[in-house]
């Protein structure tokens, strides 16, 4: 494997208006993949489906984000990064743009999938950002990145939520569309350009992610917990409109979206726990994420039908996941840095197909046992999650942190 090696003169330091761009960034292209979630139930009564075939649109949303995590993504170590950022953009904007003409619920599965395949120019930023930016505030910026990435995913739930209401779904993702546009035209005069970080061949980066995944136990440890603690967040948050929509709460898509600000408390608890991190060790933090969703879920199950316990839940179950998210990322940062890019590639890419496989069993278990099946969906994943993060790896590496 030829490595094409950094040169120090190429580095260009990021100033606080480039990095806040691409924090913006992030969060506008990751919004793509959750619009749909609280509007599934006015999408299922658009399309005249159950709330399981519609379902499917947010679980093929990401699955495409997933193939486009394992097939695009390290297309970042051959070509110039920059480049890559804004083709994916322009796709992105044309996906969004078709799926909000989609006439049938045919037209607007194969729409969310090609959303979910353009989105991944976020994960290419976040390894921009580590390429610019100087070794000393590396974790920072990176960080920062990463924040912008979780607030767009719980504020686009907030924003299609409302705007879904009064103006229709359609509009969410025309908006989108335009957001998407506007971020095109100001990469291509302000984004800096990166050198290829490698001379492998395509086929040979993508052959090389198989012997990653068998050769480093904690990564698939770590793979699995995440794919679980995001299953469980991912089908939560893709039967709450059902759930306010329902007899018990008789509410629609624009409370799920209010209740998305409330979610977005996990993106602060991101940065905290990464402090925490530092100073207790990963197995601490993960310990407490997982403890947090457990009883998140809990909270669902038995005070569910009380806005105050379903609020309550919701501050523990994204507090819970996104500590465990960042606890995964730094253990799997410890491993070869060498391989740091495909490590988080490998490990993004099961978790966003835990997250569909959450979303599609989400809409399964509410049309097959309403919410009660819903919370021991959730709960089961969790302890998949802590069964894996306890049992799963001897920690001798934790043990020293």
């Amino acid at each position: 494997m030829k490595q094409i090696k950094e040169n120090p003169a190429e580095k260009i330091e990021l100033n606080q208006f480039l990095i806040f761009l691409m924090s913006i960034a992030s969060a506008i292209c990751a919004a793509n993949l959750y619009y749909a979630q609280p509007l599934l139930s006015n999408l299922s009564a658009y399309f005249h489906v159950s709330s399981t075939v519609i379902g499917i649109s947010a679980t093929i949303i990401q699955i495409g984000f997933a193939i486009g995590l394992i097939f695009i993504v390290p297309l970042g170590d051959m070509v110039n990064q920059r480049s890559l950022i804004i083709v994916m953009l322009i796709c992105s904007m044309v996906a969004l743009l078709e799926l909000s003409f989609a006439t049938n619920i045919i037209w607007f599965t194969i729409g969310s999938l090609f959303v979910g395949i353009t989105s991944i120019a976020q994960m290419v930023l976040v390894t921009l950002a580590a390429h610019l930016a100087n070794p000393a505030s590396r974790g920072r910026i990176i960080g920062t990145v990463m924040t912008g990435l979780l607030i767009g995913m719980q504020l686009s739930r907030t924003f299609s939520g409302i705007i879904g209401t009064y103006y229709g779904w359609q509009v969410v993702y025309q908006i989108a569309s335009v957001m998407i546009g506007i971020l095109i035209i100001i990469f291509y005069f302000y984004l800096p350009q990166s050198s290829p970080g490698t001379a492998m061949s395509y086929g040979k980066l993508i052959a090389s992610l198989g012997s990653i995944v068998r050769n480093q136990p904690i990564l698939r440890s770590s793979s699995l917990i995440g794919a679980m603690m995001f299953a469980s967040f991912s089908a939560f948050w893709t039967t709450l409109s059902f759930l306010l929509k329902s007899p018990v709460y008789n509410l629609g898509a624009q409370t799920a979206g209010i209740l998305g600000l409330i979610g977005a408390v996990g993106a602060i608890a991101a940065s905290i726990a990464g402090r925490v991190v530092d100073k207790k060790g990963y197995y601490f933090t993960l310990t407490i994420g997982i403890s947090l969703s457990i009883a998140g879920f809990m909270c669902f199950w038995i005070l569910g039908d009380r806005m105050w316990g379903l609020i309550f839940g919701i501050i523990l179950l994204s507090v819970g996941v996104q500590t465990a998210q960042i606890s995964n990322q730094a253990k799997i940062n410890t491993l070869d840095a060498a391989l740091r890019s495909r490590n988080n590639g490998v490990y993004m890419a099961f978790y966003f197909i835990g997250g569909a496989i959450g979303s599609f069993l989400g809409s399964y278990f509410w049309g097959l046992s309403g919410w009660t099946g819903v919370c021991i969906l959730g709960i089961t994943f969790q302890i998949i999650a802590a069964v894996t993060h306890f049992f799963g790896v001897k920690h001798t590496t934790m043990a020293q942190n």
